[in-house]
């Protein structure tokens, strides 16, 4: 077995890698995309150069999808199976994902890269959220939530700590660990790395995505809906 790891600098993809190798799961890469425009990781906007300290610290190679600005799911997967081809020339075989319970999610990762005879494996699959949540603080990571969805929650909890007090904050419909897209992180430390990512904290901005819809008969074709989310700009420090 070879593995690489769907890598996106937070909380989900670190603490996964962790369990990884407390598993035995041999994972020998992280693979991430990036928004070829802005040199950033989408929807958590955390730069290039962050997300190699981070590779670097873990003592693990970065291989980078390099992605236009909005994709669509044929370009996506053009560029997914493109990358899962280069690498089983490397001689991966299996791939290691964060997911922890969204099963269309996973479903579709399986076919993905079932496609390139790649092997899809879980080790955070159905860990209660909480659960999850506490050992990742219990086990010294630390981390910087860098960007809100603000159909979950306000702009006040974009760029704070995810620590306890974050979680306490957090409305009751939303996941603690923002399963459902209501924010991500940038981890900074933790047991995964050699030494912590240094960084400055930025501007915080607001930004417009279209949501993506569905168009049949009930959802005839329009303009799309907007979702908007605040980011939090990390800079190298």
């Amino acid at each position: 077995m070879k593995a690489f790891l769907n890598w996106s600098g937070g909380k989900d993809s670190a603490f996964c890698l962790y369990q990884a190798q407390q598993q035995g799961i041999p994972i020998e890469a992280l693979v991430t995309t990036i928004n070829s425009l802005t040199d950033r990781i989408p929807m958590h906007g955390v730069p290039r150069s962050l997300l190699q300290q981070q590779a670097s610290s873990a003592g693990l190679p970065l291989y980078m999808i390099e992605a236009p600005p909005t994709p669509n799911m044929k370009e996506y997967e053009t560029l997914i199976r493109f990358s899962n081809q280069q690498l089983k020339k490397k001689g991966f075989t299996h791939v290691v994902s964060g997911d922890l319970f969204l099963e269309d999610l996973r479903n579709y990762r399986d076919a993905l890269y079932g496609s390139d005879d790649l092997q899809t494996l879980y080790p955070l699959w159905k860990i209660d959220t909480k659960d999850l949540m506490h050992s990742f603080l219990a086990e010294g990571f630390r981390a910087i939530v860098v960007s809100i969805n603000t159909a979950f929650l306000n702009q006040s909890f974009c760029g704070r700590l995810l620590d306890s007090t974050f979680i306490d904050d957090l409305p009751g419909d939303a996941d603690v660990c923002g399963e459902n897209g209501e924010f991500h992180s940038f981890v900074f430390d933790g047991p995964i790395f050699r030494k912590p990512i240094e960084f400055q904290k930025g501007k915080i901005f607001y930004q417009d995505f279209p949501s993506p819809r569905k168009e049949d008969s009930e959802n005839p074709p329009g303009p799309p809906s907007v979702t908007g989310f605040y980011f939090c700009d990390l800079l190298p420090g």
